[in-house]
């Protein structure tokens, strides 16, 4: 026979190639023990047959046969005992070709970007979740779901670790910490969601896998086989190009069987080629034919040398690989080893520039770790310094927090450090939160010595309000509002309600004392018939169509409403029903609700300037202000943080416009109460500088 028919080189760099595979792993025994062996002397004969030899040259052409069998079996043994272990980078590529093989699907995975999702919160890490599992094939997207499912499984056990140190701080017992997390809910659900898609895809493959694998087997031993046949040679290549049809519309086989039952096909398809004399001339189109398209292949992966992007390179390379092995058949041995060594080559190249470049990430990840490290230590130094001052401590809070931000957007690191480095960084915050929970806890029992202390004036100012002995309620009062003053701050959520209270039986004794001064109760009675003839007057007012004369008589008569003082403390309601009128014929006017209620303000801006005590009722009406402004900005960065859980959501959306809807209106609520706020220290400024002035005046008189 030719040297065309011997086997090709091993010439990869452990000398290794596709073209002499590794033979019958977890193939069926017969299989391989058949596979290991090549055809007998016997055999060989048979196989000839009298139409492919003539009687003159049997002999010669048996002899022939019979020794390149032997030259090729001795061969076949001696690369399977210089095979070793496949470089890294042929392992890679058979394996995800493999896995590709399986399910064509899962080979959309390179068009999926995986993202940072180390550098994302808990809310957006659910949200990227929810996209993939809709989106995009199942089978296609478990190496990003493993890293959402890590990121968010460190993320959400530091969050509950915080959780049940704060539970903790306020007393209770560790045993019975509980927490219901609606971002873990919502991850579970979706994760299971993916789970569950997931298993009963491959459970659907699993069947036709199986069937797929065993029809392959089949069509191995058919290979095998034609060595055996007695027949027409050309009736045998022509059963040979069938097999060969066959097997490449057979089908996806499991991921585990792909490489061994491909490189068993390979083998025999390279003994049928090597062992049996078919007509040289379609053998020699046949391999014509491969070279042709192996060295289609070569270009394709040198010319993968000069392309930017690592990633496309090597999953091109990857499908290059693929045909090579599935697609093209044997060459020329004279071409062998030379075409085997090109593409091995390209193959070198390409793996050195993406081990280069994975040690640049290397590089990039420990600069990473650096900066974690100084993070970690510029928080454990936050947390040996904790402040006792609530308003410096809220400031460390906040400093905290940008911190843990940075933390986040630092990157990852080594995979090596991965564990260590949330171990330091969760037991930095640990140490600041230590720290804080301390201090709120002491705070907390301090708060709690101030409740008692205000229920106690609250109780006293009750007992007083219904009080006819004047002169000692009146002292006994005083003294209980400046007491109160004194007192510090108590829990929120008893604040408002015993601050309403203790100012309603305050107001309620001072009104009582009010109405008791006949002159003022006279000056009252007179307010009270001036107000009501002025509403009479409000409501028999008829808007006249122009918008500016209207509104300027609507002024007049809260301009007018102003001069009115106090009136007698059971008719005070009378102020309520002049606002709903002049609040009804703005709304009719189209006045901006904000607009309108400044403009009311200034009645109660009045009413502070004649208190007989200006300086409690400024001092509170600030107090009140401030807490409303407070809870806006409160109440707005709550909203604001709840549309970020919406970050993929269309503006659209009827839940998102509800909630930039009410953003809206909480702006407009704190645009009021600043302005109001500015009309109170505009009030406060004019009485201050009036009694500076009186107070020249007094003194030039003496």
């Amino acid at each position: 026979m030719s040297e065309d028919k011997e086997k090709e080189p091993n010439n990869e760099v452990t000398e290794t190639s596709p073209e002499t595979p590794e033979m019958d792993k977890k193939i069926p025994a017969k299989t391989a023990e058949e596979g290991k062996t090549a055809p007998t002397e016997e055999k060989v004969e048979s196989i000839v047959g009298e139409e492919n030899v003539s009687p003159e040259g049997n002999n010669v052409e048996k002899a022939t046969l019979v020794e390149t069998v032997k030259e090729t079996e001795t061969e076949v043994v001696a690369n399977k005992e210089e095979q070793t272990s496949e470089p890294d980078v042929i392992k890679e590529i058979e394996d995800t070709n493999a896995e590709d093989a399986e399910d064509k699907d899962t080979g959309k995975r390179h068009e999926i970007p995986l993202l940072d999702y180390h550098s994302m919160s808990m809310e957006n890490l659910v949200g990227e979740l929810q996209k993939l599992v809709k989106n995009e094939k199942v089978q296609a997207i478990k190496k990003h779901v493993d890293g959402i499912r890590e990121e968010f499984n460190l993320k959400y056990q530091e969050f509950i670790d915080q959780k049940k140190e704060d539970f903790v701080a306020n007393g209770g017992n560790e045993i019975d910490f509980r927490y219901n997390s609606v971002t873990k809910r919502q991850f579970n659900e979706v994760y299971n969601d993916y789970r569950d898609k997931r298993n009963q895809h491959y459970k659907s493959l699993e069947k036709s896998h199986k069937e797929n694998l065993a029809y392959r087997l089949e069509l191995i031993e058919e290979v095998k086989g034609l060595v055996n046949v007695e027949e027409d040679i050309n009736t045998t290549y022509k059963n040979f190009k069938d097999i060969q049809e066959k097997w490449r519309n057979a089908g996806p086989i499991p991921r585990a069987n792909y490489n061994d039952v491909w490189k068993t096909y390979q083998h025999h398809i390279e003994i049928f080629y090597d062992f049996l004399h078919i007509n040289r001339e379609l053998r020699d189109l046949d391999f014509k034919h491969n070279l042709e398209e192996k060295l289609k292949i070569v270009e394709q992966a040198e010319a993968l040398a000069e392309e930017p992007d690592l990633n496309r390179a090597f999953r091109e390379l990857q499908v290059l690989h693929k045909l090579w092995k599935e697609d093209i058949g044997p060459v020329g041995r004279d071409h062998r080893e030379e075409i085997w060594e090109r593409f091995s080559a390209a193959t070198k190249t390409i793996h050195e520039r993406r081990q280069s470049y994975f040690k640049e990430l290397d590089k990039i990840s420990e600069q990473n770790l650096e900066t974690k490290n100084a993070i970690i230590a510029e928080i454990l130094t936050l947390s040996e310094s904790v402040s006792d001052k609530h308003a410096t401590l809220q400031q460390q809070i906040k400093k905290l927090e940008e911190l843990r931000e940075s933390f986040f957007k630092a990157g990852k690191v080594p995979q090596k450090d991965n564990e260590n480095t949330w171990t330091s960084f969760k037991n930095a915050v640990r140490a600041f939160n230590k720290g804080k929970n301390a201090f709120y806890k002491n705070l907390k029992k301090e708060q709690q010595k101030n409740l008692d202390n205000k229920r106690a004036l609250l109780e006293t100012a009750i007992s007083l309000k219904e009080s006819d002995d004047w002169d000692v309620a009146t002292a006994e009062m005083k003294r209980i509002q400046s007491e109160w003053k004194k007192i510090g701050h108590v829990p929120r959520k008893y604040s408002d309600k015993l601050w309403k209270e203790f100012k309603a039986a305050c107001n309620h004794y001072f009104d009582r004392l009010h109405a008791t001064k006949n002159d003022g109760f006279k000056k009252e009675q007179e307010n009270l018939k001036l107000k009501e003839d002025c509403m009479a007057r409000l409501k028999d007012f008829q808007l006249s169509g122009k918008k500016e004369n209207d509104l300027k008589v609507i002024k007049e008569f809260v301009s007018e409403w102003k001069t009115y003082g106090h009136v007698p403390y059971k008719q005070k309601s009378i102020n309520q029903k002049f606002n709903r009128i002049i609040d009804a014929l703005f709304n009719k006017l189209g006045v901006s609700a904000q607009e309108a209620d400044l403009l009311k303000y200034g009645n109660k801006i009045q009413r502070l300037k004649n208190d007989d005590n200006q300086e409690r009722a400024i001092q509170n009406e600030r107090s009140f202000i401030r807490k409303k402004i407070d809870e806006s900005k409160n109440e707005i960065r709550q909203l604001e943080t709840n549309l970020q859980f919406f970050s993929n959501a269309s503006e659209s959306n009827p839940i998102v416009q509800e909630v930039i809807k009410k953003v809206e209106v909480q702006k407009e609520s704190l645009a009021s109460w600043k302005a109001k706020l500015k009309k109170l220290n505009v009030l406060e400024h004019n009485l201050n500088k009036e009694t500076e002035e009186e107070s020249t005046s007094a003194n030039e008189e003496e």
